[in-house]
């Protein structure tokens, strides 16, 4: 990479924490000019452009992606996660063949630090919590979360020596565009519809993400779901040793045998590491991130006994089934990480027998709706509805026979709705099946906007002041 790189130019699209963080390693690095570019306005970007002023090699360009800026001088791109693939710059890169990586991509040439990677469609923050706390626990030194958790890749790059380990959360946006990344672990957590705005189809999207066991090598580890059928195939396409977890007994990784996760490896004994019933984490997904989060750790080195003790003593993260606070005998969850409908089913599930107060919507991306609406129909009591996707989700609420919807402007008026509605006992849930990108900067955001919202309910004063012209009741 420092071959290809020392003496020429780079681009980097999107002024984000990676592509900021892609843009100072850069900086170290021989270029002789590093651009930095990104469609928001300066007004919007005040904070990043404080910090690359700060490197005479910087230069910025804002409000507009200008084709013009990909020229045969340029050695790469490197592309921020969720940058559109259909941006009219990366289409004339694409002409010119100028190679575009992504941002671990291009931190991965200068990382000595082992890897774990983790993707999946739901639960992976999760999982990389847990990853690290278990290898903490077994006294690996230092071990970072990074990526889509933590800080960017690119950040840690020089930090560390290869005595520690980094666990890294990887998105399909990140996936797509690499070389040469190479985890020594690598797990696939699971697979359902996401994303379909940006990868077009549902197979680029599986298959993006399956890009984390490219390019490993016989002596790796490529973790998969055994059920997960879509999954469960990769295993004839990968290089590296393959272990499973699922929710059975298996030939090798963590499973389930008589109620206690387990691990496997024939011919030797199986190990048990913890009872079900201990396992901190509330809800079935989390059953299937502890599972996954138990073979990664394992195959990465930890043993059994610090795996198990991290299992029992591990809490939910912030904005993933996040108990906020409980306030006049109702407990309001802050699960702003739920941004597909899968999440929000599964986080729905987690409270059998409680009436539900779902508090949903936010960014078109293309999902279908249908299996949730199924769900709303049996679990939720009132479901409130604001962001650009209000009328789809209700319209699928509405098909299925769920008509206890209503529309609020904001994130504002639907707590304050679900306030004055909740009852002693209900659960009053942010969950919103949806991206944040409508009205938000991201789901973290959006989820430390709900919980100032809930911590405002000790007054009483925010569930008492709901005006009716802030609400539309609508019938399906």
């Amino acid at each position: 990479m420092i071959d290809r790189i020392r003496g020429k130019e780079v681009l980097v699209v999107g002024m984000g924490r990676s592509g900021i963080a892609a843009a100072e390693l850069l900086s170290g690095c021989g270029v002789s000019k590093i651009t930095v570019v990104d469609h928001k306005k300066p007004d919007e970007l005040q904070e990043a452009l404080a910090r690359l002023r700060r490197y005479p090699l910087i230069v910025t360009v804002t409000g507009e992606n200008p084709p013009e800026l990909v020229t045969l001088a340029l050695a790469l791109i490197v592309k921020s996660p969720g940058v559109p693939p259909t941006l009219e710059i990366l289409k004339k890169a694409e002409q010119l063949g100028v190679p575009v990586i992504s941002e671990i991509e291009l931190a991965y040439h200068f990382i000595r630090t082992p890897l774990v990677g983790i993707t999946g469609t739901n639960g992976k923050t999760t999982t990389t919590a847990l990853v690290t706390e278990m290898l903490k626990a077994a006294r690996f030194d230092p071990v970072v979360a990074a990526g889509n958790i933590g800080e960017p890749l690119s950040a840690l790059a020089g930090k560390f020596s290869a005595q520690g380990m980094i666990v890294a959360e990887l998105s399909s946006f990140q996936l797509e565009n690499i070389l040469n990344f190479r985890p020594f672990v690598a797990l696939y957590l699971n697979f359902t519809e996401d994303h379909l705005d940006y990868h077009g189809s549902l197979e680029r999207y599986f298959q993006a993400k399956a890009r984390i066991f490219e390019n490993q090598y016989a002596e790796d580890y490529a973790i998969l779901n055994a059920d997960d059928q879509a999954i469960a195939g990769l295993a004839g396409k990968c290089r590296a040793t393959v272990i499973w977890f699922g929710r059975r007994p298996l030939p090798i990784g963590c499973g389930i045998d008589q109620e206690w996760i387990t691990l496997y490896n024939n011919p030797q004994e199986p190990i048990r590491i913890c009872p079900v019933r201990e396992v901190v984490l509330p809800g079935e997904h989390n059953l299937e991130n502890a599972l996954a989060g138990a073979t990664a750790a394992w195959a990465a080195g930890a043993d059994p006994e610090a795996i198990g003790s991290v299992l029992r003593s591990f809490k939910a993260i912030e904005h993933r089934l996040e108990l906020v606070k409980s306030v006049n005998g109702v407990d309001y969850i802050n699960d702003s990480k739920g941004t597909n409908p899968d999440a929000t089913i599964k986080a729905i599930s987690s409270f059998p027998g409680r009436n539900i107060i779902l508090i949903a919507g936010g960014k078109e991306k293309g999902a279908d709706f249908t299996g949730l609406a199924e769900v709303l129909k049996r679990k939720v009591c009132l479901l409130i509805l604001f962001g650009e996707t209000k009328e789809k989700m209700a319209a699928a609420a509405g098909q299925a026979g769920f008509k206890n919807f209503r529309f609020v402007p904001g994130l504002q008026e639907a707590v304050r709705l679900a306030a004055a509605e909740a009852k002693n006992g209900d659960v009053v849930m942010l969950s919103p099946a949806c991206a944040s990108w409508d009205m938000f900067t991201d789901y973290e955001e959006r989820g430390r906007k709900f919980k100032g919202m809930v911590d405002q309910l000790v007054t009483k004063d925010l569930a008492s002041g709901v005006q009716n012209h802030d609400i539309q009741t609508r019938k399906a």
